[in-house]
């Protein structure tokens, strides 16, 4: 079972550029260095460098202490949601605030 299981995981070899530039604009957004993230969540600042620069991937619980002290959480979503979880995010990103059940004509 073991051997199955390692035949089909595929490890990344770097978080996501997407995911790396959102933990950086975060830490930014706090007004923090990477010093100053690294000594909240007890990691040396090149560790910090290293993994906003994809020289290393997190571990699970190092990406959820960093997400969460950055004011985020790691959700696991079906494959199915994903486009509909990506709508969401984008309309949130929207300077346009709409409300959620209104119709075009209520809008304007």
């Amino acid at each position: 079972m073991a051997k199955y299981i390692k035949k089909h995981i595929s490890r990344l070899e770097a978080l996501p550029e997407s995911v790396r530039q959102l933990l950086k604009a975060a830490r930014l957004k706090q007004g923090w260095t990477q010093a100053e993230l690294g000594r909240r969540i007890g990691l040396p600042q090149m560790h910090i460098s290293a993994i906003e620069t994809g020289k290393i991937v997190p571990r699970f619980d190092t990406l959820l202490d960093l997400a969460r002290i950055l004011d985020y959480d790691i959700l696991l979503v079906p494959k199915t949601l994903v486009p509909v979880m990506q709508s969401l995010m984008r309309n949130q990103d929207s300077e346009e605030q709409r409300p959620l059940y209104a119709s075009d004509d209520e809008i304007e």
